[in-house]
């Protein structure tokens, strides 16, 4: 008789949608790197000139990750150094991480939702010597929200980036290293 009062909580329980999971991860180099202090030899601001040599549209149809079509037109297209210019269209679900802390060695929030569609309104980034640094911004009916694109973004209805890709005179190497400071 137990067993049968158990079977309709255990069939509620199995119908649940997925949750969304947030996990912290420290983010250290090294000991001696996260406790080092400002330079004096390192400028506040410096700036980087350069023209686009071209612009590349992607487009990404339907079930296609973010992340991992991103970086396979990057190396198809031999993309060095590039700013991700925008980006627009919607994913069934989503996965992104956020810094949580203020202090070194720092910390983020992975968060991943793997029933929650929303709209990508934007993206913006840079593929600095042919890594992906992209972040996101993604809407649903309730907020809009975002951070690093991370793998696990399929596209819903269809994605569109566009890419300002530099020539190799332009150097973009270390512009997002934590340690120079």
């Amino acid at each position: 008789m137990l067993k049968l009062r158990l079977l309709p909580w255990l069939l509620a329980a199995c119908s649940l949608p997925a949750q969304v999971t947030r996990t912290e991860v420290t983010k250290a180099t090294t000991p001696h790197d996260d406790s080092k202090p400002l330079s004096e030899k390192v400028p506040e601001v410096y700036a980087i000139s350069g023209q686009f040599e071209r612009i590349v549209v992607l487009r990404f149809k339907h079930q296609t990750d973010l992340l991992g079509g991103l970086e396979r037109m990057v190396k198809e297209h031999r993309i060095r150094n590039a700013v991700i210019l925008a980006g627009a269209g919607s994913v069934r679900n989503y996965h992104v991480h956020s810094v949580s802390n203020r202090d070194f060695p720092s910390r983020n929030i992975y968060t991943k939702d793997p029933t929650a569609p929303a709209d990508l309104v934007s993206m913006n980034g840079y593929v600095i010597d042919g890594r992906v640094h992209a972040h996101m911004t993604l809407v649903n009916a309730e907020r809009a929200f975002g951070g690093h694109l991370e793998p696990g973004n399929p596209v819903f209805t269809f994605a569109i980036l566009t890419l300002g890709v530099f020539g190799d005179d332009v150097e973009l190497t270390g512009v997002d290293d934590k340690t120079y400071r």
